[in-house]
C-alpha cells in the first residue's frame, strides 16, 4: 500500500510564491506549467510571475496565459474566492533579464530583480518561495544588489538544461551565497512525465485528451502545446508545495524528495582537457586558456562548440580566458573554439563525463543545499531521483483533472 503524504498547500498551508519562467523561449513546456500553476493559484499568495532568459520568452508570453485564465475566471471563482483577479496577476508580471549573464554572473538591475528584492523585504514573517523554471540571472542580480534578502528565500531550481545555459549566474550564486536555501533539481523533475502509472487515462497523451481538451480556455490552451502530450518539466516545483513539507526537502512530496549536498560537482581544467581527468554529469566544468592580453571587456571573445551547440567564452584579464560548461549526460564531449583572435581560434579538446559520485557531495560549504537522490531505488531509466515523483503520478494527475473540471463548470 502506498503511503500518503500530509501537509502542503492542499492541506491549508499558504505560501508566498514567485515563479520565474523562460516561457515561450527555450522551454515550450512552461506554457503547460503556467496553466497548472494558475489552476492552483487560489492556494498561494502569488507575489510575482517573472520572465527569465533565455530564448524568445518575454513577459508577454505569461500575459497570454493570463488571458486564457481570465476567460475561465468566472467559473473558477465559484469554486474559491481566493483565485486572484486577472488584472492582479498582470500587475505582478515582470520582465526579467533577456540576456545570459557574462562570466561574473550578474550585470544590471532588472524590473524582475528589483521586484524580488521588494517582495523579500516585505514585513511578512513567512519565507518567500522562488520557483525557478528558467535561468538564475534575476536571482543572482537580486542577491548581488541586496544580499540582506538571502535568509528570506527558499529556492527550488529546475537545473539540468537550465544549469547548462545559465552556468555563470549559477557559479556566482554558489560561490558568493553558499548559505542560500536551495534545491537543485537536475533530474528528479523528469519523473513528472517518465514512469509511474501510465495506464489510460493517466498517460501523457490520454490525460490531455481526457481531462484537458474541451475543459475551458485553459484546458484548450494546455492541449494545444507539445502535440497534446504532458511534459511540464517545471511543475514539480509547484507540486513540492502542494503536498509535502517544503521546509524539509528530504521528506516525501509530490515534487520529489532530495538528499543533502554539502558540495556539488565542479572541475577546473587548463586547455587542452585530457580524458584522463574526467568530470561528472551536471558538474560545473571550467576550462581556462592562455592567450594575448587585450583590453578588459565583459563581452564574449570566443565561442565553444560542443555537439553542435555554441557557448560563450570570456576574457578574464592577464592573458587568461575562460569558459564554463555543464554536461547533462555522460560520455565524451569534444569542443572546438571559434574566435576573431587567432590564438583562440580552432582549438580543440575532449572532456570525459562520468556518472555522479555520491562522495562528491559529502564535504563542502553549501550549508542548505539539496539535490537529486542518487540511490538506485529511485532511478527511472537514466534519471536520478525520478521515482520520488512518479510514484505519486495518479494522485497528482487526479487532482489536476479536478482543477480542469473547474474551468468548464461553475460550482453554483
Amino acid at each position: 500500500m502506498q503511503e500518503n503524504i500530509i501537509g502542503g498547500a492542499l492541506a491549508g498551508k499558504r505560501y508566498r510564491v514567485i515563479v520565474t519562467t523562460d516561457i515561450g523561449g527555450s522551454d515550450p513546456d512552461d506554457f503547460q506549467s503556467m496553466v497548472h500553476y494558475l489552476l492552483y493559484s487560489d492556494l498561494f499568495d502569488t507575489e510575482g510571475l517573472i520572465s527569465s532568459p533565455w530564448g524568445a520568452g518575454r513577459k508577454e508570453d505569461i500575459l497570454t496565459v493570463i488571458d486564457a485564465y481570465e476567460m475561465d475566471y468566472p467559473n473558477l471563482k465559484t469554486w474559491s474566492d481566493k483565485y486572484p483577479e486577472p488584472n492582479a496577476l498582470r500587475r505582478i508580471t515582470k520582465q526579467g533579464a533577456v540576456e545570459i549573464a557574462s562570466w561574473k554572473g550578474w550585470s544590471h538591475p532588472t524590473e524582475a530583480s528589483d521586484w524580488i528584492i521588494q517582495c523579500a523585504r516585505k514585513p511578512d514573517p513567512r519565507p518567500l518561495y522562488l520557483l525557478m523554471w528558467g535561468l538564475l540571472e534575476d536571482l543572482a542580480q537580486a542577491l548581488h544588489d541586496a544580499p540582506d534578502i538571502l535568509p528570506k528565500l527558499r529556492v527550488n531550481y529546475i537545473g539540468g538544461p537550465n544549469k547548462k545555459w545559465g552556468q555563470n549566474a549559477y557559479a556566482y550564486i554558489r560561490e558568493h551565497f553558499p548559505n542560500l536555501r536551495m534545491i537543485e533539481d537536475n533530474s528528479t523533475y523528469r519523473g513528472w512525465f517518465n514512469g509511474g502509472n501510465m495506464a489510460s487515462p493517466w498517460g501523457n497523451e490520454s490525460f490531455v485528451s481526457t481531462f484537458a481538451a474541451g475543459h475551458g480556455a485553459l484546458g484548450e490552451y494546455f492541449a494545444m502545446h507539445l502535440g497534446g502530450v504532458i511534459k511540464m518539466g517545471d511543475t514539480p516545483t509547484v507540486a513540492w508545495l502542494l503536498r509535502g513539507n517544503p521546509e524539509n526537502p528530504e521528506s516525501m512530496s509530490w515534487g520529489g524528495s532530495f538528499q543533502r549536498a554539502w558540495n556539488m560537482p565542479e572541475a577546473h581544467f587548463l586547455h587542452p582537457v585530457s580524458t584522463d581527468t574526467p568530470t561528472e554529469v551536471f558538474a560545473e566544468a571550467e576550462i581556462l586558456f592562455r592567450g594575448p592580453e587585450i583590453p578588459e571587456t565583459e563581452e564574449p571573445v570566443f565561442t565553444m562548440e560542443i555537439r553542435s551547440q555554441s557557448f560563450d567564452g570570456y576574457y578574464l584579464g592577464n592573458g587568461r580566458y575562460g569558459f564554463r560548461f555543464v554536461p547533462k549526460e555522460t560520455g565524451d564531449f569534444q569542443y572546438f573554439t571559434h574566435s576573431k583572435l587567432a590564438a583562440l581560434d580552432g582549438l580543440a579538446g575532449t572532456m570525459r563525463v562520468l556518472a555522479e559520485n555520491p562522495e562528491t557531495r559529502k564535504q563542502g560549504n553549501l550549508t542548505h543545499w539539496w539535490s537529486d537522490r542518487l540511490d538506485e531505488a529511485v532511478l527511472e531509466g537514466p534519471h536520478r531521483g525520478a521515482k520520488t515523483i512518479n510514484r505519486w503520478r495518479e494522485d497528482y494527475l487526479r487532482s489536476f483533472a479536478e482543477r480542469f473540471a473547474r474551468c468548464a463548470n461553475s460550482k453554483s
